[in-house]
């Protein structure tokens, strides 16, 4: 299973995107990976590319994670979506919205690409 996953990741600051995508860069199973800078681009680009894997930060300007989260969860269920957060106080409120997992921005890379793993082996094949 190498190279097979498409990545979208979603956070409204450039340099959380750009770490994110290099640490993905290093992933055996990424294929593709691209960047949105709130949930309404979020939005537009799981529409159109329909990517197997969402980073998503919850706070962010124009629509905030939680409720991309939830619109992308009603209309491509199959979409798999990991919250981002620098505050643990969301995850409750990430997983309601549909998240299939949780993590803060503070855990190691390590962490992360595990959570990550955990997620994409979770999808239908």
């Amino acid at each position: 299973m190498t190279g097979c996953v498409q990545v979208l990741i979603v956070d409204d600051q450039p340099r959380a995107r750009q770490g994110l995508k290099a640490l993905l860069a290093t992933w055996p199973l990424v294929r593709e990976i691209k960047e949105a800078a709130n949930g309404k681009e979020a939005l537009a680009f799981v529409e159109k590319s329909l990517p197997d894997l969402v980073l998503m930060d919850v706070r962010m300007p124009e629509m905030d994670g939680l409720e991309a989260t939830r619109q992308i969860k009603a209309k491509w269920p199959q979409v798999k979506i990991v919250a981002l957060s620098m505050y643990a106080d969301y995850a409750a409120d990430a997983l309601v919205a549909g998240a299939d997992a949780f993590i803060c921005k503070g855990e190691s890379p390590e962490k992360l690409l595990a959570t990550l793993g955990a997620v994409v082996a979770d999808r239908p094949q």
